[in-house]
This record gives C-alpha cells, structure tokens and sequence, in this order.
C-alpha cells in the first residue's frame, strides 16, 4: 500500500475523515467511470478494429484462453448463469463493501487505499476514451463467440444487450472492453482482503476472487485475456501513481486551509480591535465621569452637604462658621459672660 505520511500527521487526517465527505467523493468516482464509458461509444468501427486486433495478438501468442471458457460457459448453463450473475452484480457490491470495511475497520489504510482505487479507474478511463475496442460477444458470430448475457437474459435482471438492467443498456458503452477494470477493480478487492483481513479464509477469497472473475469476463466473452492483463496494469500504475496524487491534494487542502486561516484570524482580529476601542471608550467617559464636580445651579457642592446652597442656610439660622451640624440646630442663645 502506498504510504507517504508519518504517523502523527496520519492519524490526525483520519480522525478528519467522515463517510458524508467520503460518499460524495465515491459517487463522483463513479459518475465519472459512466460518463467515460458513455463518452467513449460511436466509434463502432474503430472499436471492432481493436478487438480484432487483440484477438489476433493472442491467437500469434496461443493465450486465447477466452474461446474454450465461452465454449463451456455456452454449454454449460449451471456455469454460465452464475458467471452472469457473477460479472453484473459482484462489481458493484464487492468493492463498495470493502471500501465501508476499510473505512470502519481499517482506517490508517483507507485513504491510501481509496486513492489507490480512484487513481487507476481514472486511468481505466483514459483507456476507454482513446481505445474503444470492442468485446468478443459483439464481434461477428463468424469468430466463434457466443454472448452468455443475451442467452441468459431470461434468467436476470439484465438485457440482452449488456449487463446494465433492462431497458438501460442503451445508456452504457459496450465498446469499453480495454482495460478490464472488472478484474482491475477484483486485483484490488483481493489485495486488500490479502493483506488486512487477518484470517486464512480472506486470504483464500483474496487470491480467488481476482482470479475467478479474470475467468468470468472471458467466459462471457466481456472481455479477452489482454483486456485482464491491461486492467492488472492499470491497477500497477495506480499503485505507482498513487502516493504523489495524495501529496498533491495534500498541498491542495493546506493551501486553501491556510487561505481560510489567515481570513479567521484577520476577523478575529478585526473583532479584537473593535472590542479593544469600545472598552478604551468607555473607561475615558467613566474616568471624566469621576473627576467631574456635581454641580447645582452654579454651586458646588461639598462632602457632608446634601443639597446646594445648605452653608448658607445652616449660617442663616444662626450657626457659627465653624459649628458643627448639631450645634446649629439647638436655637439656644450662647450665655452671656
């Protein structure tokens, strides 16, 4: 598995990941895998030029292994009906539920893993746009081969025109057959069970799973020997590529995380500031709110003094200058001497 960051900086970006972030993500991955396929139908001619092609170079090599498994998938219904069902559904379970597992139970491997994944489909892609080829089970029935889904249609949910359900094969581009990500996508679902599943039987189903449906394709006649081969590469140079995509998008994420950064903290110091000037403001009126005098109708008051102007009363009523309160309000003469 790819692995390109320490520890530290590891288990901090898996405790960042969340299934509402990673689901959207996922099905982008697979809207982008349908609309490459879709992209890459038309050209029939040229796609038929390339599986005749391919079938020319195995049989001058002797590796056509897919004519005798379409022969005994043909004959065979008790294997030609599970290998249908086999190449319509386990595609689009198996992985998407090794993916939760990692997700949930392995989670230091998981975006190694997703990214491992995302990278090489989208090379797959790359292949279906600029190398339409056409699959065995659509070539002329004069090359020997025999097309189990549309002969087993009656048994399951698909069409005889291609593995998608009925009615929606119009929708898919049956000219994708380079490379096999059905098998590029199994090699990884058995890597993965392989090396994290822990017990023998996974390892069992690891090695199994890749395997059979390498056979499956070719059974069908989805695919040849060298569409396999090519999906095995394409899971190569994603396994390659891989590391370098998760420090690009590393650098990508710092840099718009440092962007949102420097925008919070210039509002919260913009914040600060405001705060700082309205707390200064009101400490000035409150210190000139001390030292101003009370004043009344042009009189100072003094301590000890309740109302203006009560001096000049007390003094009115006979009181000394320097008389205390309670010796003003007596009203007896002092004794003569």
């Amino acid at each position: 598995m790819p692995q390109t960051e320490t520890p530290g900086i590891e288990a901090d970006r898996r405790s960042r990941l969340r299934w509402w972030t990673e689901l959207p993500l996922i099905l982008l991955v697979y809207a982008s895998y349908s609309a490459g396929r879709l992209l890459a139908r038309g050209d029939t001619a040229s796609a038929v030029d390339h599986g005749l092609a391919i079938l020319r170079i195995e049989k001058v090599l002797h590796i056509n292994a897919e004519h005798p498994l379409n022969r005994l998938f043909t004959r065979e219904a008790w294997l030609g009906i599970p290998a249908d069902f086999w190449y319509a559904s386990l595609h689009y379970l198996i992985t998407p539920a090794i993916l939760i597992w990692l997700f949930r139970s392995r989670s230091q491997v998981y975006r190694a893993a997703r990214t491992w994944l995302m990278t090489s489909t989208f090379i797959g892609l790359i292949g279906f746009t600029l190398l339409p080829t056409c699959p065995p089970r659509l070539l002329s029935p004069d090359y020997g081969f025999v097309d189990t889904m549309a002969k087993y249609s009656s048994y399951g949910w698909w069409g005889g025109d291609a593995s998608a359900p009925r009615g929606l094969g119009g929708m898919t581009n049956q000219y994708a057959a380079m490379p096999s990500l059905h098998c590029g996508w199994a090699l990884w679902c058995g890597v993965m069970l392989w090396r994290y599943g822990g017990t023998r039987l996974t390892k069992v189903v690891g090695v199994a799973y890749p395997l059979l449906t390498a056979i499956v394709v070719m059974g069908t006649a989805n695919h040849y020997l060298l569409d396999a081969v090519a999906g095995v590469v394409v899971m190569g140079l994603g396994f390659l590529l891989a590391p370098q995509v998760m420090k690009a998008a590393d650098r990508i994420r710092t840099r718009f995380e440092g962007r949102g950064s420097l925008v919070a903290a210039r509002s919260r110091d913009a914040a600060a500031g405001t705060s700082r000037d309205a707390s200064r403001d009101a400490s000035h009126d409150a210190s000139r709110g001390s030292e101003t005098s009370i004043v009344s109708g042009g009189c100072q008051t003094s301590a000890g003094e309740r109302i203006p102007r009560q001096r000049e009363s007390q003094l009115g009523t006979g009181a000394e200058p320097g008389a205390s309160p309670t010796d003003a309000g007596d009203g007896a003469p002092a004794p003569a001497r």
